[in-house]
């Protein structure tokens, strides 16, 4: 089980701010696909990922990054300072 955490237009995109998920995938983008696959509000929150970031327990990564072990998986725009 892993806590997948949504911030910002993802979260409103999507409709819940996190959510418990029972998953099989390996990496982050294997979570995005079956992610994507449960629901078109999910497609349309992860279409561009180039405008997405994530982080894995609290610390930014990558969407090629294993799983194993982590029990957090945020998403979330890119930050702009100002």
């Amino acid at each position: 089980m892993i806590t997948v955490v949504y911030f910002a237009w993802v979260r409103e995109r999507i409709g819940v701010p996190r959510e418990e998920i029972d998953t099989k995938a390996a990496t982050v983008m294997d979570l995005v696909s079956e992610l994507t696959a449960r629901d078109p509000r999910y497609a349309l929150a992860f279409s561009d990922l180039d405008s997405l970031r994530v982080a894995l327990d609290q610390e930014l990564s990558y969407f090629d990054a294993p799983l194993a072990g982590v029990g957090e998986v945020a998403f979330f725009p890119p930050m702009t300072g100002g």
